[in-house]
């Protein structure tokens, strides 16, 4: 008898915790993971503001000033004046931010292969459809959260990806 869905829902949020930190520290990664999910945050979002991306990437709305700062110091975000209101700016992410955080997530994957490279053909298969299946309720709750902030349905599937990592 298959587990209930709010338990398996918790063990994925669990098991992904510890997925990411494992990658991390194999990876040898010495940059802020809030760096990395604030990247990883513009490339889903598109352009948004400030208080949005702190919010988004789970950090104080200084913390994510500062980070900002430092991207883009290394010019891999860039700040815009949203179209919307002259008295606010848009944080986007830079194609120079898009090859870093790609770059990333290439030694990311190369970091977990090990771990992975046994798995049957079958079960490379379900992993392929479990991450189709959280990659669109994970849109789907996004698009619910915040209606104002519609992601065009192609943005995702044209944002560039490892050549590991499945569509």
């Amino acid at each position: 008898m298959p587990a209930a869905l709010p338990d398996i829902l918790g063990d994925l949020v669990s098991v992904n915790h510890r997925l990411t930190r494992v990658a991390a520290r194999a990876a040898r990664g010495t940059e802020s993971p809030a760096l990395w999910r604030t990247l990883s945050v513009l490339l889903s979002s598109g352009p948004i503001r400030l208080g949005d991306l702190a919010e988004r990437s789970r950090v104080s709305q200084p913390t994510a000033t500062k980070l900002v700062g430092s991207l883009v110091d290394r010019g891999w975000v860039e700040r815009a004046g949203d179209p919307d209101d002259a008295r606010a700016s848009l944080i986007a992410s830079t194609p120079a931010g898009v090859a870093a955080l790609i770059a990333w997530r290439t030694e990311l994957v190369a970091a977990l292969l090990p771990y992975f490279a046994d798995l049957p053909i079958d079960d490379v298969g379900t992993l392929e459809r479990a991450v189709a299946i959280l990659r669109d309720r994970v849109e789907v709750g996004e698009r619910m959260a915040a209606p104002h902030r519609v992601t065009p349905p192609d943005r995702m599937a044209a944002a560039p990806r490892p050549a590991s990592e499945p569509r």
